[in-house]
């Protein structure tokens, strides 16, 4: 229930749906007063839901940054979260728009800093089908020469919640000892972190896939950018369960 909940939260968080739905009314109601509020906040919402500069100041706030590595050491594991690859209409996998997580996570085992790479990612759909991402990204680890002994997947996590609680069971059964570095995008991490700890995972964090840039008050900042109006959505839906998590005592 609780996945089905989230999948229509998702739908819910997304700000072009508001806009449409206030201008819509607009066009539609034949009371002035009612026409001309829903066309002033219909406006107003896409330039602050647009404009980059709203989103990048929310971003420097939110956004955790990578934790700096002590100096020579490695540690046992690298989790890195799914949802950097998608299904493709003949049910196989591709890389998306969060490769960066894939990226950094093998950077960090080549680079001597973890000893295993973790991967945890199931099927997220709402009715899944044969794909798994876990499975997916171990083929193409297999493509990189990265040795089986060096890869552990979870293929069943449809959520974050799944993730750390899958996750733990894993790297318990592997006997693996924490700390362990969480690769996952810099808008996640936050609430990420949140739900791992609640599971009493002892993480890293080492942001990557950043999204948002930096405030620099240019004239472009305030200029709409359509990019900008999907990005919203991912964050809005990571502080509200950042939040929900907070209500309930679980970060």
């Amino acid at each position: 229930m609780f996945f089905i909940l989230s999948k229509v939260l998702s739908f819910l968080l997304l700000p072009v749906l508001y806009i449409f739905v206030l201008l819509l009314i607009a066009v539609l109601s034949k009371k002035t007063r009612l026409k001309r509020r829903c066309l002033i906040w219909g406006i107003a919402l896409f330039w602050i839901f647009s404009a980059p500069l709203f989103l990048n100041l929310l971003a420097r706030a939110w956004d955790i940054a990578p934790a700096k590595l002590q100096p020579g050491k490695t540690y046992s594991a690298a989790i890195i979260l799914g949802g950097f690859t998608s299904e493709d209409k003949r049910g196989r996998g591709v890389f998306n728009w969060a490769a960066d997580r894939f990226i950094q996570g093998v950077l960090l085992q080549r680079n001597g800093k973890a000893k295993k790479i973790v991967i945890s990612g199931g099927n997220s759909k709402l009715v899944p089908g044969a794909f798994r991402e876990a499975d997916f990204v171990f083929q193409q680890l297999r493509v990189l020469q990265i040795p089986d002994s060096c890869i552990l997947i979870e293929n069943q996590a449809r959520n974050t919640l799944e993730n750390a609680s899958l996750t733990k069971a894993l790297l318990l059964k592997n006997k693996q000892q924490g700390p362990y570095l969480l690769v996952t995008s810099a808008f996640h991490m936050r609430r990420a972190i949140q739900i791992f700890k609640s599971q009493h995972v002892d993480v890293i964090p080492y942001s990557c896939n950043v999204i948002a840039g930096d405030v620099q008050w240019s004239f472009f900042e305030f200029m709409p950018n359509a990019e900008i109006l999907n990005r919203w959505s991912l964050y809005l839906k990571e502080i509200i369960g950042f939040t929900v998590n907070w209500v309930l005592g679980k970060g």
